[in-house]
């Protein structure tokens, strides 16, 4: 990859800009003075946020779109027969796939802190930039997800930091230039890609390798230590729960359904007293993940303090939408079964009558490779409502549908073509509006309902709240 492909390079055009990978590049190409033009097959509050920058976007897409641009960029989804696509390829303009931007983008950067795992990404990419922002460093960010402290999922600072998500999907994060490298967790996913854990664990070993300084690992996941195991040159540290780890938590105290006190420990001494306000486990360990990263670029115990008890969650992230009528209303962007599982634990160990999931499931493969690992997961909550197989990039030739999950899966509902509530008949005309009717109809007083998956299911719980408050 020539590194130096954005010199003379002035109009800069996306295709997908409303993508969760093309958005926070958006923002910081933006900010960075380059003038961009987007479009996206959708209307969604992304556009209407990169609208708000002065960015030119167009819904649908066309090979005239791409007039004037002199770099185009386009997210791994886009198909290869999409008219925008082709017209690029054939204009003679260099095309990069967004991953390949990231990687340029990453290495303008002293301290590249890239923050990789099969889950829990966003969340602590989150958390890194929460904290170092609320210490006034100027830092800049890619997120997966939108932060309120920074307005939105990117930012461009003037320090040499830079928090970025690092995606495993097709290999992505072996394009990034990272100096300190987080691995969370390293779980069978993409195995439409991977085709074996033992894949994956390789990929995040070249990763890691890759990693010109600092490598900061979970000892306590088993995948993860088989990943860096005999790597040397690294300044290594460790986290997790225990006190073998660098970084644990200690005396952890859950306070109320989401909030958690814990002693933050740094080589079995106390560094700082966190209260963390989003539920589960996992979030313990994504903080004092994110302790340990900050920490590390020069962030006080002070402000590790300050920045976590301040953090609400990422948009999409446990993301409370309202309460009404008893009804709480939330978001989630769990589409992996560990992911799932994590969420709908904490869900059920928060006190409500009954918890709903609502779950999108998201690609054929992962839906089709990992299906006893989804019904098992979403087992957890008392009621399951599924809606159709969101395909994104791929073509159904795994002959998978909605009905094949759900048959493995009790107290589950899909909807038929005639929109009334089954376990029985093959599900293809389920829509939104039909699953926020009867969610309203059927939930009651001290439920959550909580809607899952990466695609648009999150419109479902707006609807559903939108309903349920509308007089």
């Amino acid at each position: 990859m020539n590194n130096n492909i954005l010199e003379g390079k002035k109009h800069i055009h996306f295709i997908g800009i409303g993508g969760s990978g093309m958005y926070p590049l958006a923002q910081i190409l933006h900010a960075k003075g380059y003038y961009l033009t987007g479009s996206d097959n959708n209307e969604t509050e992304t556009l209407d946020a990169v609208r708000a920058m002065g960015i030119p976007v167009f819904v649908g897409q066309r090979a005239e779109n791409i007039e004037d641009a002199d770099l185009i960029v386009h997210t791994a989804a886009i198909m290869a027969d999409n008219p925008e696509l082709i017209a690029s390829k054939e204009s003679g303009v260099p095309v990069l796939e967004r991953s390949e931007l990231l990687g340029i983008v990453t290495s303008w950067y002293e301290n590249a802190i890239c923050v990789s795992g099969t889950h829990g990404k966003t969340t602590t990419s989150s958390m890194i930039t929460q904290i170092l922002y609320t210490e006034n460093i100027d830092i800049s960010a890619f997120i997966g997800g939108k932060l309120p402290c920074i307005g939105g999922s990117g930012r461009a600072g003037s320090s040499d930091i830079l928090v970025c998500e690092a995606c495993e999907f097709v290999d992505t994060f072996l394009k990034l230039y990272p100096d300190t490298s987080v691995i969370l967790n390293i779980d069978a996913d993409h195995l439409d890609y991977f085709k074996t854990l033992d894949n994956i664990i390789c990929s995040f070993r070249k990763f890691a390798v890759k990693t010109s300084k600092t490598l900061i690992v979970n000892a306590e996941d088993a995948n993860t230590m088989k990943a860096v195991e005999g790597i040397e040159n690294k300044n290594m540290i460790t986290f997790g729960l225990s006190e073998k780890c660098d970084y644990y938590a200690e005396n952890i105290r859950k306070v109320s359904g989401t909030q958690t006190c814990y002693t933050l420990m740094y080589k079995k001494e106390k560094l700082a007293d966190i209260t963390l306000n989003v539920p589960g486990e996992h979030n313990i360990i994504n903080s004092v993940a994110a302790a340990a990263a900050a920490h590390n670029a020069g962030a006080s115990p002070e402000f590790i303090t300050k920045g976590l008890m301040e953090f609400g969650g990422a948009k999409r992230r446990f993301e409370i939408i309202g309460k009404e009528k008893g009804i709480t209303i939330a978001d989630d962007y769990a589409h992996h079964p560990a992911e799932i599982s994590v969420t709908l634990n904490a869900a059920m160990q928060m006190g409500y009558k009954n918890v709903w999931a609502v779950f999108q499931p998201f690609t054929f493969s992962r839906t089709s490779m990992l299906i006893d690992d989804f019904a098992s997961s979403l087992s957890v909550a008392d009621k399951v409502v599924l809606t159709n197989i969101m395909g994104s990039r791929e073509k159904n030739t795994y002959n998978i549908f909605t009905k094949d999950l759900a048959d493995k899966i009790d107290n589950c509902i899909y909807f038929d073509k005639d929109k009334k509530a089954v376990q029985t008949n093959e599900c293809k005309q389920a829509d939104f509006d039909t699953i926020t009717d009867y969610i309203c109809k059927n939930a009651s007083d001290g439920d959550l309902v909580i809607t899952l998956g990466c695609g648009d299911v999150y419109k479902v719980a707006k609807s559903i709240y939108k309903k349920l408050t509308d007089k």
